[in-house]
């Protein structure tokens, strides 16, 4: 099984100028790759087959960083021509721009060349040790298979590990009694058949007026000037902040749901699709469902639990969670859920409901 640890780190000087190194020859081995692949393709409608080594001779300041940097940098683009192929919808490769404020690059560890040690770790092509925060202890007999490195907008570095632990996967009995309904709510952000709802507080919208006079500010500083560099930091460290603060509250939902539950049922929701109509599109961003299903699926896939989804298109709005009569016509307007034969419930809690009765219906079948 492999599993990531990420961790914040603290760089000096000298390691910050190799990693900006490092992120520079990465970004341009990727564009000078991609940039002949195409030339190469439009003259002889073949692919070519280049990689980072035929670049050194030519430009030996790439000899000055990881090697297996820049063979990482050759593979993302090998699978971003994969995945082209695979689905044109992807899109085509892009090339990288020198004016991005994310930089990363990814390196492997060889014989031993990156590890662990009292709160600071090695790298390959670093001659001293990085200053790591380790939140939290990686198995003792776990194995480094790789790292990536990477600078946010705000000028922080993170590490994140990639390990291969012998860990046999959870098998457990579960318990239909411990089953729960999930259903999408653009104001709650989900609403479970139990009843509950989180109310989700909506961090971007808090946000928004103080992201909106900074990004003003942005707008009149003069490009290349030093304030302009200090107000971008001050509307990145703006955007960060919402970010963290919607991580930290989608982590703590999808754990508490964890633990709670035996099988979690959920719609198969397309929330590209959601956030291009009625103009949901800023609130579908902040609430970041897809993030919040995807944390659920990990934590409970780790204990050895269920997610079950159901197809999109089950009416489990149009539905009768009592005697199962389905309504023609539901308006979006219509928040209370009424049936002829006497139930009276809230739309999203009968909507949840079903879709729990659903799922259980489909694990059994």
């Amino acid at each position: 099984m492999n599993r990531a640890f990420k961790f914040r780190i603290y760089p000096n000087s000298e390691q910050e100028i190799f990693f900006a190194k490092t992120f520079g020859c990465t970004r341009f081995v990727y564009n000078k790759m991609l940039g002949e692949k195409i030339e190469y393709y439009k003259e002889t409608n073949k692919m070519l087959k280049n990689t980072p080594a035929q670049y050194k001779e030519e430009f030996e300041w790439l000899k000055e960083v990881d090697s297996l940097a820049l063979a990482n940098a050759q593979l993302h683009l090998e699978t971003a021509y994969k995945n082209f192929f695979r689905d044109p919808k992807i899109g085509f490769p892009k090339f990288k721009s020198k004016k991005s404020n994310q930089f990363s690059y990814t390196t492997n560890n060889q014989n031993g060349t990156i590890y662990i040690k009292e709160n600071y770790i090695k790298l390959p092509k670093l001659k001293t040790l990085v200053k790591t925060k380790q939140h939290r202890e990686i198995p003792e007999d776990a194995i480094i298979k790789s790292a990536t490195i990477s600078k946010t907008a705000t000028g922080k570095y993170y590490i994140s590990i990639l390990v291969e632990i012998e860990e046999e996967k959870t098998e457990r009995k579960v318990d239909v009694n411990k089953a729960i309904g999930i259903d999408f709510s653009m104001k709650e952000l989900i609403v479970t058949s139990m009843g509950t709802k989180p109310d989700y507080p909506r961090y971007y919208r808090q946000a928004q007026d103080k992201l909106s006079k900074e990004q003003r500010k942005l707008s009149l500083c003069e490009k290349g000037s030093n304030n302009r560099n200090k107000q971008r930091q001050k509307v990145a460290r703006l955007h960060e902040k919402v970010k963290n603060q919607r991580q930290d509250f989608l982590h703590k939902l999808s754990r508490q749901i964890t633990n709670e539950c035996d099988i979690v049922c959920i719609e198969d929701l397309n929330m590209k699709a959601m956030s291009q109509c009625l103009n949901f599109g800023k609130s579908v961003a902040d609430n970041s469902y897809g993030k919040f299903v995807e944390y659920l699926t990990y934590k409970l896939d780790e204990e050895g639990k269920k997610l079950i989804k159901i197809d999109k298109w089950f009416p489990s709005s149009k539905t009768c969670s009592n005697c199962g009569r389905i309504k023609e016509e539901l308006l979006l307007s219509e928040r209370i859920y009424s049936c002829g034969c006497g139930y009276i419930e809230d739309r999203d809690i009968n909507a949840a409901i079903n879709i729990r009765n659903e799922g259980l219906r489909i694990m059994l079948a």
